[in-house]
């Protein structure tokens, strides 16, 4: 189940789909940690931006939270402009597994999905 705890002044939100949300409790336990991503968006990668994902704590008081399963998805607001409406999965395929993020605001991507650009 999915809620949305604090929204920022922006409208929009992200979602944490349920198989990412049992990707991250698993890590935090391994590692001792609240159940808690950090999304953020950054200038670089192969079409202009990069997604980048870390453990996080504590939300910032201007941040989205919103929380699938226990999960939490922390969103600062600079980011959020550039993925509001995205969903956060968690894939695994003969190629690898990694978190995949589908961006409805991205007008293209690059081939390994880590970068976009709007």
């Amino acid at each position: 189940m999915t809620t949305l705890i604090q929204d920022s002044a922006l409208s929009g939100s992200v979602t944490l789909a349920p198989s990412a949300a049992a990707r991250i409790a698993a890590i935090a336990a391994k590692q001792n940690r609240p159940a808690v991503l950090r999304l953020a968006v950054e200038g670089g990668g192969c079409s202009g931006f990069q997604y980048k994902f870390e453990m996080g704590d504590e939300p910032e008081s201007d941040d989205l939270v919103s929380e699938t399963d226990g999960v939490r998805l922390l969103v600062d607001p600079m980011s959020l402009e550039l993925i509001a409406g995205a969903t956060v999965e968690y894939v695994e395929s003969l190629g690898g597994a990694a978190f995949r993020v589908t961006n409805p605001q991205a007008a293209s991507g690059c081939g390994c999905g880590s970068s976009f650009s709007v």
